[in-house]
């Protein structure tokens, strides 16, 4: 049996509220709905998509992310969660301690952008695909996210006039991160909370072609299941895989899994 060809997406925006962690929590299930093997890392210290997806509170667990960067790689079997609330799914926690960590890395890590890429190499060949949840910030936290991808997806809040507010900012980081990791791949700009009908998603829409050149054909509607399942700590797809929502998540994944060649979409959940 060949060994997987790992592909680890970054979801990274510093805009905060725009859909990063819902974007993660559902790709993730959708694509572990498909039969792939999926691993969320949250670096994210507010740690929502950890609330969402483990069954532990991030204090209850002894090896988060922020352990993990600052650990020897031993460490690794440790951090990784299998039993989840998503099936399919498995996690690397988030915690409050990450945003102590930035400052840690810097002051005794040599590479301090690469500490995240190092300790998740094991990982290459395990896992079909590794998704991580950036914070909303452009400092260590999500350089170390952005140098440790092969792919970027950049989601953007399609319904408010302040959705592309520094998107230039973040995309001068990606070219920066290149340096240090030239394989990274822009997936595309995700349109979140998206309505063709209202002038400012239109207008949003044509600055995120126009400035970040690459956009997803599926765009992410508004929907209260959006909340309603971070409550419940189900995706959307078990709270309810038919409304419209739900389904433009399996569309992300079955379109990201075959541009990426993780399936010949023989297995894909309706």
């Amino acid at each position: 049996m060949s060994e997987k060809n790992t592909v680890v997406i970054a979801v990274a925006n510093h805009k905060g509220g725009c859909g990063k962690t819902t974007t993660v929590i559902n790709l993730s299930a959708e694509l572990a709905k498909m039969g792939l093997s999926v691993l969320v890392i949250d670096l994210d210290p507010q740690a929502n998509a950890s609330l969402h997806i483990g069954k532990k509170h991030p204090s209850e667990i002894a090896v988060t992310c922020a352990e993990l960067l600052l650990s020897e790689v031993e460490k690794l079997p440790l951090a990784i969660q299998s039993d989840t609330n998503l099936e399919g799914v498995s996690l690397i926690y988030g915690s409050l301690a990450l945003g102590k960590t930035e400052d840690e890395l810097k002051d005794t890590a040599p590479r301090p952008s690469e500490e995240l890429r190092e300790k998740i190499k094991p990982l290459h060949g395990i896992f079909d695909v590794i998704l991580i949840d950036c914070p909303p910030s452009l400092k260590l936290l999500t350089s170390n996210a952005l140098a440790a991808a092969t792919h970027l997806i950049i989601p953007v809040e399609s319904g408010s006039q302040y959705g592309m507010y520094g998107v230039t900012d973040l995309l001068k980081m990606v070219e920066k991160i290149r340096r240090i990791n030239p394989k990274l791949e822009l997936i595309g700009a995700l349109l979140i909370r998206h309505d063709d009908r209202q002038t400012v998603c239109k207008l949003i829409e044509a600055s995120a072609r126009e400035q970040i050149g690459k956009l997803l054909e599926v765009k992410i509607p508004t929907s209260t299941k959006v909340n309603q399942s971070a409550i419940a700590q189900m995706s959307l797809h078990a709270l309810d895989k038919h409304s419209k929502v739900a389904g433009e998540f399996r569309k992300l994944a079955r379109l990201i899994a075959k541009n990426l060649n993780l399936t010949d979409g023989s297995k894909q959940d309706e």
